[in-house]
């Protein structure tokens, strides 16, 4: 079972991460401050963490950088109050993977975690789900031995979703990997080049591999 290690102040909040990553199948430990955090995200044994900026005692971005500083390559998933882009970008450079602003939903951060956590899988040269294949290295995808034409934005959609197949993941993490940019609710981009992929992906006569979770995302397979 894969082990988070939960770094937050507020009780409340600290509690529904841990309850909401138990029913993903993840445990957690808590700890409510920055020194308590460092001390305790140096022990081997946790696969990624959580990590609140504001923090008693060690703010969350000097926290993550002093982990980095000292070898160590934890997930690092980010959370805060701050809406700031430039917080953000300040976080991500001094080592964090992903950040997530409060309030949050908790299968959207649940969703990251196990993302960061997929992470950690040795690198492929090939991706596959059922009769789907996508080369890595040639950037070509097939399906059933028929070579799909795909355009670059198509590609990295497709590699994004088939990295994670089974896996609900959200229209805000596709916005954010697929074209770097955060996340607009107002906007179509995603819907657009999703049913774009899925003319190209699906043939007739065979069933569709990517799936619409209504209310939360996509999925593949």
């Amino acid at each position: 079972m894969p082990h988070v290690l939960v770094i937050e102040d507020d009780e409340v909040t600290a509690r529904e991460i841990a309850l909401e990553l138990a029913a993903h199948g993840i445990s957690a430990d808590r700890v409510h401050s920055g020194n308590e955090g460092l001390k305790a995200a140096q022990e081997p044994h946790y696969d990624a963490i959580t990590l609140d900026l504001m923090l008693p005692g060690m703010d969350g971005l000097s926290l993550v950088k002093q982990l980095r500083e000292r070898g160590i390559s934890t997930p690092v998933l980010m959370i805060s109050a701050l809406g700031d882009v430039d917080e953000r970008v300040r976080g991500l450079r001094a080592g964090g993977d992903d950040y997530l602003t409060k309030p949050f939903a908790p299968d959207e951060m649940a969703a990251r975690i196990e993302v960061l956590l997929r992470r950690q899988q040795p690198a492929q040269t090939k991706l596959r789900a059922g009769d789907l294949e996508l080369d890595l290295i040639t950037h070509i995808a097939r399906r059933g031995g028929r070579e799909l034409s795909l355009l670059p934005t198509e590609y990295r959609l497709l590699e994004f979703l088939m990295r994670y197949p089974g896996q609900v993941l959200t229209r805000a993490m596709i916005f954010e990997s697929v074209w770097g940019l955060r996340f607009d609710p107002g906007t179509n981009l995603i819907d657009v080049h999703i049913a774009r992929l899925r003319r190209k992906v699906d043939a007739e006569g065979e069933p569709s591999l990517i799936r619409t979770v209504r209310g939360s995302g996509y999925r593949l397979g």
